[in-house]
């Protein structure tokens, strides 16, 4: 009997333990949060210590990249949760001017892993996935930009865009997306915002917010409405410098706040507050938004009513460092003074670390109000299982990212975001040379059959900026003339490029332009970001245009606005994105391979208003035209 108790036990145990096992790795849900993570939440709490509270409130940005356990940057990282107690990581990839080095999944949810088991608590793993986890990460699902969203007036895109992002991302282990923005883009002009938002009507813009973070939440991740009180009517990209959003109250409560109210009813977890000067809601000229209680306090959490996470736009930005220039530290006290429960890469962690501590000890801040942030944070991570369990399964990753039904979406959703502003009926849709026969349109006066000239436009052409572009165009017309210039080598490349205009039938521009952040340039004497094409390559442009408008069909891969500085243009596309799904669907619109019924999200001046788009539907048969 007592040999047949021994060998039950070993059998439970055995159980247990291979249950154990199995329960180790973190088992997304949908966002919410039970009595057991309220209990642990507050569980927590009572054993923080006040160093570790403090640290909880930060959020420093970690690369996604292989790190040998003893190099110098794993060791900062160790170091960093070790001294600092830190709570979260803003996951990201290197980047070094234009260049921006994306990395792989596994290694991301590798790292990730390693950073869990060096930290006591569960670290919560923030990105900014404005498109996708394809913005830092290979063999993802890639998406267009979110105005493209808006193009296709189709809300249930957004919610399928939030719910593949979400699912992807945690299966590499990050639970929290920056996303969506929620910004209302009423300004043309605007370098920084732009095709990131959904469009120029509040109530569009709330609508396919509102979609996306259904979406996000049934894939089991946290988003964020940014960027509060609203960076769309703004001509600063805060970056470089201080952004002020000039309108008074009354436009704030029908432009600006509008989607942010629709983004708090539907549950959005957290909202990231700018550095903007708002003089409607806070007129002392020294307080940007991130500062000010009266913004975060007075507006965001006492008239709209938000409860959830609040967190500042970066700490080291420019808009916000200079203020702080003689004392770095006090930005992170001045900050989570105003009401942010988040502080975002600080420029100088140690600094902000140990002044937010003394502003506690001293009694400048209430150890009430630190422990207010800190449980709100403990509940969050609770609400996406991170009271469970921290780990994810990496061999996961490969059944998650990536799905074959999921790329294809991605491909829909910028398939029906095309949208043709102008069409002057002699040139769309395009013919492929070498397996249809040449239309009347590509011969010159003598019978000779005249090629094809693509130029591509771009800040850098060193980048990947139109390759895909490129390749699509050779796919359909393989010996097209492709030149790839940008600002520094536009005016030496100007001749040859007009000869090649001169001798070809059609002309197909590309312009890559889409917001940058902290890009700068010299406009008018002053260094400033721009969603214009640099002075040389739009000089070059009007060139083109001025011999061949008629046959030229000039797509932009980004800036819906481009073609406001050059009105003889007579063709136009918009595609609102240049990854690499939307520079497909331009080719496949170009050449009639698919029905083009996007419709403008944004007004642009002196052109087209919102709404507007012409229709064309697929070609009927080889060779033919569209309708």
């Amino acid at each position: 009997m007592l040999q047949k108790t021994g060998v039950f036990i070993i059998i439970f145990v055995l159980l247990l333990n291979t249950a154990s096992a199995k329960d180790k790795y973190l088992k997304p849900q949908p966002v919410q949060i039970d009595r057991n993570g309220e209990k642990w939440a507050e569980k927590t709490l009572r054993k923080l210590s006040l160093e570790e509270k403090i640290g909880q409130l930060f959020m420093v940005r970690v690369e996604a990249e292989f790190l040998n356990v003893n190099s110098p940057e794993y060791l900062r990282l160790q170091e960093t949760i070790r001294n600092y107690h830190v709570g979260s990581f803003l996951m990201t990839v290197r980047a070094e001017g234009p260049f921006l080095y994306k990395n792989e999944p596994y290694e991301a949810a590798e790292l990730i892993n390693r950073l869990q088991k060096e930290s006591k608590w569960p670290l919560i793993v923030a990105a900014d996935f404005e498109r996708g986890l394809s913005m830092r990460f290979n063999g993802a699902t890639e998406f267009p930009a979110a105005m493209a969203f808006g193009a296709t007036g189709n809300t249930t895109y957004a919610q399928d865009f939030g719910r593949i992002t979400a699912q992807e991302a945690r299966a590499i282990g990050i639970e929290w997306n920056f996303f969506p923005d929620v910004d209302v883009n009423s300004n043309p002009a605007n370098p920084i915002i732009n095709v990131r938002s959904f469009g120029g009507d509040p109530a569009q813009v709330g609508a396919f917010a509102t979609a996306y973070i259904r979406g996000s939440h049934a894939g089991g991740m946290l988003a964020t409405a940014k960027h509060f009180p609203g960076h769309g009517d703004t001509a600063t990209d805060s970056h470089l410098g201080l952004a002020q959003v000039t309108g008074d109250l009354a436009r704030l409560q029908s432009v600006e706040l509008p989607p942010f109210r629709d983004a708090i009813h539907a549950g959005v977890d957290a909202v990231m507050v700018a550095h903007l000067t708002v003089p409607a809601l806070e007129p002392d000229p020294n307080r940007v938004a991130t500062t000010s209680s009266k913004v975060i306090e007075g507006e965001l959490k006492h008239q709209l009513g938000f409860q959830g996470l609040v967190v500042t736009d970066a700490l080291e930005m420019a808009g916000l460092t200079r203020l702080y220039a003689q004392d770095p530290g006090r930005e992170a006290v001045d900050a989570f003074k105003a009401g942010n429960d988040i502080l975002l890469i600080p420029a100088n962690l140690d600094a902000c670390y140990q002044a937010l501590l003394q502003a506690v000890k001293s009694g400048e801040i209430p150890q009430s109000r630190v422990d207010e942030s800190v449980l709100k944070i403990l509940k969050a991570k609770a609400s996406v299982g991170l009271d469970r369990a921290k780990l994810v399964d990496i061999d996961s990753v490969s059944e998650v990212v990536g799905k074959p039904e999921n790329l294809a979406r991605g491909r829909q959703i910028a398939d029906d975001s095309i949208t043709l502003v102008r069409d002057n009926g002699r040139m769309l849709p395009l013919k492929k040379y070498g397996t249809q026969p040449a239309d009347v349109s590509y011969h010159n006066a003598a019978g000779e059959v005249r090629g094809t000239a693509v130029i591509i436009f771009s800040d850098d052409m060193r980048t990947t900026a139109g390759r895909e572009f490129e390749r699509q165009m050779r796919s359909h017309i393989p010996a097209a003339n492709v030149f790839y210039v940008d600002g520094r080598v536009a005016a030496v490349l100007s001749p040859e490029v007009l000869a090649a205009v001169d001798r070809a039938g059609v002309v197909v521009v590309a312009a890559d332009v889409a917001p940058v952040a902290g890009k700068a340039e010299m406009l008018n004497g002053v260094l400033q970001n721009s969603m214009a094409l640099p002075e040389a390559s739009g000089k070059l442009l009007k060139q083109i245009l001025d011999r061949a408008a008629e046959r030229t069909a000039v797509v932009s891969l980004g800036n819906p606005y481009l073609i406001t500085g050059f009105p003889k243009i007579q063709n136009y596309i918009c595609a609102f994105s240049n990854t690499t799904v939307s520079q497909d669907s331009a080719v496949k619109a170009l050449f009639g391979e698919i029905p083009i019924h996007g419709h403008l999200p944004v007004n642009i001046p002196g052109v087209a208003e919102r709404g507007a788009g012409i229709e064309k539907t697929i070609l009927n048969v080889a060779g033919g035209t569209s309708q």
